[in-house]
């Protein structure tokens, strides 16, 4: 089975997570994050997986996060309003994302990566 890699094409960090799975031969699908925003079904699978909190999933750092001043809304908004708000722009969610199998993967950890992914 093929490692799903959602990334945004112009972010250096998914730049060296793609380097990275190349690097160490595993077979992937490619899926830029703007052009196929996660859904609301795909967003809950991996958030469950991944055993992380939904606010883990939101790219902090980004541009429309800051401009929509998420930060003081999301402690207001409930888990299936938050994750209903990342599924309408794929800016909104952090990068790179590896699902595989039942790993899923945010960001790009190198350690965690090799520890996961190898």
């Amino acid at each position: 089975m093929s490692i799903l890699f959602v990334e945004y094409p112009r972010c250096t960090t998914c730049k060296k997570a793609k380097k990275w799975l190349e690097e160490n031969g595993k077979e992937f699908i490619d899926r830029d994050i703007k052009e196929e925003n996660p859904s609301v079904e795909e967003l809950k699978d991996w958030i469950k997986k991944s055993g992380l909190p939904v606010k883990k999933f939101f790219n902090t750092s980004g541009v429309l996060y800051k401009e929509m001043e998420l930060k003081n809304k999301l402690p207001n908004m409930s888990e299936e309003e938050q994750i209903a708000l990342l599924a309408t722009d794929g800016m909104l969610v952090k990068r790179p994302i590896v699902v595989d199998g039942d790993n899923v993967l945010v960001g790009f950890k190198e350690i965690e990566w090799n520890g996961k992914l190898s």
